[in-house]
């Protein structure tokens, strides 16, 4: 027995001799180094501060943060996708965590009347693209945003596609080209242009009319998003880290592996808005599907001059539809100062271009396709009160399928494998379980709004106005938002 005590203690101080030996030796590092003041300064002690630092958005996110106060989305929001993707109910008892003084806070006015219980507000589809070969009808006002595959995981876009098919929305490809996994659950496609133009360009990246028109043949491809900008990075090309380029992805980019793959800033044949117009009619004319484009708006001039140009030459060469994208930020890896500092906001652009829009008189001719940030049934409400005929998300749907606003989107180490290459983390989402999820959330906006809609005492989630919403203003009182944006939409017309 002692001398198992003396090999114990020996083992012991053995154990405190190495240990003491390791911390000497990174204090003479930290002592020595010069990249680093404090762990200069504080040896050993100092590098806690890196560890906390780097731990620190996940205790705030589990610990720390109230409901309320996370971003870019906080649990609240979070968990009432959760709870919608799982099928559960969104009841809640003892009232709304929510603090409605919060400035531009949207509240809807209640009808003194509303229509009974047999008669409650139901959607309905709408057509886009009445001057396209092939109009699309399309079913449902809530759609899932462009996500690329590449950007996010085979299993991802499997979910997706099947999600969306069961629950009758449009599925947008990103930019990334249309792979067959967006196509196996049957879902309607908007294949979206970027301005690499993946999927769809020739070898010096322009446009390839063959490879569109192979595209267009799809039965599943409904329409074509030509992208002008995206609310993460309005102005800067995307970015596809080589380690996240697969030789499959490669093929379906039509790109070489081993490197990033870096869109330019902009199309390179559109340097006007003629040469826009010129290109979605090209697109058009090739592929006999309606075309739009996705943008962010910075101002009310380049849209009238956009506006008054397509009234000039004739109303046949407008984009069918516009995706106007939030300036908050989306999906996409950005530099910081594009994400917080470039872009107007949804809340304000939305009302504004809706104005421009029906002053041109192109009401009935361009769909406002609504995107940043729209993840919960308010969302969604006050942005077809504002004017938009269809919202659609990307983090919503990234929610559905188990993201847990990790911020690893952009280093292929997602834990929950939506945005990985990785095997390993790929496995821990099962498509036959995220697919429900998807379909559920999906079903469940439409379903809410549609609640918000009966409340407010139309019989249609587009016949949402201004004057049904009003916003909290800096001294806690609230005004219709047809006070702040004056010119109420025209009466909506559901086709």
């Amino acid at each position: 027995m002692t001398w198992y005590l003396e090999a114990l203690a020996l083992a012991f101080w053995l154990f405190i001799g190495t240990a003491c030996l390791i911390v000497l030796i990174i204090g003479v590092i930290d002592r020595t180094q010069t990249g680093d003041a404090i762990r200069r300064n504080y040896p050993v002690i100092g590098r806690f501060r890196g560890l906390f630092t780097e731990l620190g958005e996940f205790f705030r996110q589990y610990f720390f943060a109230m409901d309320r106060e996370e971003l870019p989305f906080n649990r609240a929001q979070r968990d009432w996708v959760d709870h919608a993707a799982e099928g559960g109910s969104n009841t809640l008892a003892f009232g709304s965590t929510r603090n409605i003084t919060v400035v531009g806070t949207p509240l809807f006015t209640p009808d003194p009347f509303p229509p009974l219980d047999d008669e409650f507000a139901a959607s309905e589809p709408m057509e886009i693209g009445p001057f396209a070969r092939h109009p699309y009808m399309a079913r449902s006002f809530f759609n899932i945003s462009g996500m690329s595959y590449g950007a996010i995981s085979k299993p991802a876009v499997q979910a997706l596609s099947r999600g969306a098919k069961a629950a009758g929305m449009w599925m947008n490809t990103g930019e990334g080209g249309l792979s067959p996994y967006h196509t196996e659950g049957g879902a309607d496609i908007v294949y979206q242009i970027g301005t690499a133009k993946y999927g769809v360009r020739d070898a010096e990246g322009r446009l390839d009319d063959e490879k569109l028109r192979a595209i267009a043949e799809r039965p599943e491809v409904k329409m074509f998003e030509l992208k002008l900008a995206q609310g993460a990075k309005p102005g800067k090309g995307g970015i596809l880290p080589a380690e996240k380029i697969t030789p499959e992805i490669a093929e379906i980019r039509g790109i070489a592996q081993g490197q990033d793959s870096l869109s330019p800033n902009r199309h390179v044949e559109i340097d006007s808005f003629d040469d826009l117009l010129d290109m979605i009619t090209h697109i058009r004319e090739i592929s006999g599907k309606p075309v739009g484009i996705k943008t962010v708006m910075g101002g009310l001039d380049a849209f009238t001059e956009l506006f008054d140009l397509i009234n000039a030459r004739g109303v046949e060469c407008a984009p069918d539809f516009i995706t106007l994208d939030g300036g908050e930020g989306g999906t996409g890896a950005s530099p910081m100062p594009l994400m917080d500092l470039v872009g107007m906001s949804i809340r304000e652009a939305l009302p504004l271009l809706t104005d421009l829009r029906n002053k041109a008189g192109l009401k009935d001719r361009i769909r406002l396709v609504a995107s940043g940030k729209l993840v919960n049934p308010g969302d969604v409400a006050w942005a077809l009160a504002a004017g938009a005929d269809f919202v659609t998300t990307a983090r919503g749907f990234m929610f559905a399928l188990g993201c847990i606003q990790a911020l690893k989107c952009n280093k292929n180490t997602c834990p929950t494998g939506i945005t990985t290459h990785d095997p390993r983390f790929q496995a821990g989402l099962v498509v036959a379980d995220k697919e429900t999820r998807v379909a559920l959330y999906g079903k469940a906006i439409v379903k809410e709004v549609e609640t918000i809609a009966h409340s407010v005492g139309v019989s249609e989630p587009r016949l949402l106005r201004r004057r049904h919403v009003r916003l909290v203003q800096p001294d806690g009182t609230s005004i219709p938002m047809n006070q702040l944006f004056p010119t109420e939409p025209a009466p909506q017309t559901v086709s």
